[in-house]
């Protein structure tokens, strides 16, 4: 499959930390990087930093691990959803009222469902709310 798709931050993680990788991340990347585009909204890049210096600051990481993620996360190519911080006061809102959803996570549901793309997750709550909301799940 080589059509886009969206991806939470815990898709992301999977990616640069082994303890949460998974053979369905794993080809998640590989889809990536032969050219599919992974849509994304600005937040990622934000959750993605601070989990990552979470897990340094709980010792589960050192600085250069962390530097080493956040370098090889950096070399991949995404697609920034410039329309979901606009949108988060509204729909992202209520998406996330509805479903019991942070307004984060909601964002990445909310851009799913406005582009009709399939969703990537390893976020449960996540993953039921896409499913209640009809969107297609990455396999």
């Amino acid at each position: 499959m080589n059509d886009p798709f969206v991806v939470d931050a815990s898709v992301g993680f999977s990616w640069v930390y082994p303890s949460q990788a998974s053979g369905e991340t794993d080809k998640w990347l590989e889809q990536m990087e032969s050219g599919a585009g992974v849509v994304v909204p600005s937040l990622w890049f934000w959750e993605i930093a601070n989990g990552l210096l979470a897990a340094q600051r709980r010792k589960l990481l050192t600085t250069a691990e962390r530097r080493k993620a956040l370098h090889r996360l950096s070399l991949l190519s995404f697609t920034i959803d410039e329309e979901a911080g606009r949108i988060a006061l509204g729909k992202t809102s209520e998406l996330a009222e509805k479903h019991g959803l942070s307004v984060y996570d909601a964002a990445y549901l909310e851009i799913a469902l406005r582009r009709k793309l399939f969703l990537g997750s390893r976020d449960e709550a996540l993953l039921k709310a896409a499913k209640r909301s009809g969107v297609k799940l990455l396999g």
